[in-house]
Parts: C-alpha cells; structure tokens; sequence
C-alpha cells in the first residue's frame, strides 16, 4: 500500500469513528430529549390537574360566598323593605273573619268581622289599625284577641309592614302629613261614610295605628268643613259620633270632637317620645290628646323597653271598657 492509499484508508477510518461518535451523541441527545419532553409533559399534567383541582375549589368558594351573599342580601331587603314584600298586596285592606282581606270600598256590613269565641252574635263592632312590624296574618291574632277581651265583633283596617326602615319612613311621613298611606285612606273614608250615614264608629288603634287614626280623623273633619260646608262647631259634633281608643300611640295631637281614650305606658319609649308622652297634656305643651279625651298613664317596665310596646301583652291587659274608661275610672 502505497503512502497515498494508507492516507486515504486513515481518513476513512476517522470519518467512520466520528460518524459513529456522532450517532451516539445524537442517539444521547435524542433519548435525553425524549425524557425531558415525558418529564415535561407529566409535569404539565400533574399542573394542568392541579389547576382544575384548584379551580373547581376556587369555583365552589365563589358559588359560596355567592350564594351565602344572595342569602344576606335578601335578609336585609326583608329587614328594610327595600323590595317586593309579600305583606304589601294587604295595605288598606279590611281584615274580618278567618284573616281574610275585602277591598277598602267594601261596606263594613258586607264584611264578615271576627267574633268572640264565646260568644259569636256580638253585636257592637270595633275597627281596629294596627302599628309597624305587623303582618296581615299577625293584626288577625290581634282582632281575636280585641274580640275575646272586649265582647264584640272587631275588623281591621291593614297597615301593611315593607320592613323596619320603610315602616319607620310612613311614621315620619304620617306626622307630618305627607305622602300616601292607603290605610288613612280606607280610615277617613269609612269614617266619614259611617257619620254622615248616621251611625256610630268605634276605633282602637296602637303604635301607627294612631299616627294613622289621627292624620285620618284630620282628613274628615277637613271634609266636613270644605266639602259638607260645616262650621267648625256643626264639623266636631259630627265627628263626637266616634269613640277612639288608642294605645302607645306615636301621635302627638289629635282633633276635637271624637270621644278619646288614650293608655301610655310610661315604660315604653314609642309614645313617651313620639306621642303624648309620659306627663298629662296640661304640663306638655306640645301634645293634645283631643279636647275632653282621657290620658291613662300606667307604669309596666321592661328589660327590653320595646316589649313595654306590645299590644296584647301589654295595653290591652291595661284596658277597660271604654264607658268606665271615660268616666275617668281604670281601675280593673
């Protein structure tokens, strides 16, 4: 072999070592890669299933919070009566028999009242407004409790709650007599419809329910005057036809000529504030309980001064029948 041909066989055998040298690197290489993209690719998986692990748990707290939101939102529209309650559709309405309702234009003898349990052919009957916080279905409890208490047959007129800030929001409203309350509507329109037909009307009233009496005997006599032409004089003696009784009541003043007895619990901040207060009106100048009415002051004290409010718990344990009442005699 001569040196040009052992040259070439050299180069030959160096181009076939680094060929080989250059195909296990690159097998390496290729097998390194593979590994990297499994490992790559399991990673990426396990990432993948975490994060939808992750989002799911991240979706069901929102759901949560969402929804224990919704739950909270609504409570607190049910407390303020910032929506649609359920209690409105009532608003004005009589209540009678069974707690059904009857349209305001209804005549007071088309409407079936609640009755005594013992004795259900009573004949006098009472309307009766009730205050804030109360449901239809709570003023039937109280009809029947006016009914058993007093021997006769009782029908509500429906103040309707929307909730505590709403309710609070007519209060003011009613003092100052602003604004529409569908309940001094049917009230004053009853009124004045029962007097001019000639018949007697006797009306209990409690919390609101004497802002709201109040505002609507103002609405009659009002009537009388304009629409009727009455004196002042001939306007009151139509009106000394109804007999008003009134109980933590957050009215202030009320017009001459109707018969009133008013009961004030002294323990009870609703009408110590906001009515005729906890002094006899002679030493209060700004409170007018109507002229000739009768102001019952009692003493029953509360831890909780609202349950010092309370209707039946309360004044209606204070009550007397109203003859005894306005002869100036409370004693039971």
């Amino acid at each position: 072999m001569n040196p040009l041909q052992r040259a070439r066989q050299i180069a030959t055998n160096v181009a076939t070592g680094a060929g080989r040298a250059v195909n296990q690197a690159q097998d390496a290489v290729g097998n390194a890669a593979g590994q990297v993209r499994d490992a790559v690719g399991t990673a990426a998986g396990q990432v993948r299933d975490a994060a939808a692990a992750g989002g799911r748990r991240v979706g069901q707290a929102v759901d949560g919070f969402e929804r224990g939101a919704a739950r909270g939102a609504q409570a607190v529209v049910g407390a303020f009566g910032f929506g649609n309650q359920p209690d409105r559709v009532h608003d004005g309405k009589f209540v009678g028999a069974g707690g059904q309702t009857f349209s305001p234009t209804t005549p007071l003898s088309d409407i079936p009242a609640v009755t005594p349990r013992n004795n259900p052919n009573a004949t006098q009957t009472i309307l009766y407004v009730n205050g804030i916080q109360t449901t239809k279905d709570a003023q039937f409890n109280s009809l029947q409790a006016i009914a058993d208490t007093t021997g006769s047959r009782v029908i509500g007129i429906h103040n309707a709650t929307e909730g505590i800030a709403a309710d609070l929001t007519q209060c003011v409203k009613d003092k100052l007599d602003k604004g529409r309350n569908p309940a001094v509507d049917t009230l004053a329109d009853t009124l004045y419809s029962e007097i001019k037909a000639g018949r007697s009307v006797h009306l209990m009233a409690h919390s609101q329910g004497g802002l709201i009496s109040s505002r609507a005997l103002g609405d009659v006599y009002r009537r009388l005057r304009i629409e009727d032409g009455m004196s002042q004089q001939q306007a009151q003696q139509m009106m000394s036809r109804i007999n008003v009784e009134t109980f933590g009541a957050a009215a202030t003043r009320y017009p001459d000529g109707p018969n009133y007895v008013h009961y004030v619990n002294r323990g009870d901040p609703v009408p110590g504030l906001f009515g005729l207060g906890p002094i006899p009106d002679r030493w209060n100048p700004i409170a007018d309980g109507g002229n000739g009415s009768r102001v019952h002051h009692f003493n029953e004290f509360h831890l909780n001064p609202i349950a010092a409010h309370g209707f039946e718990s309360v004044y209606l344990n204070h009550r007397v029948p109203f003859d005894q009442a306005r002869a100036g005699n409370f004693e039971r």
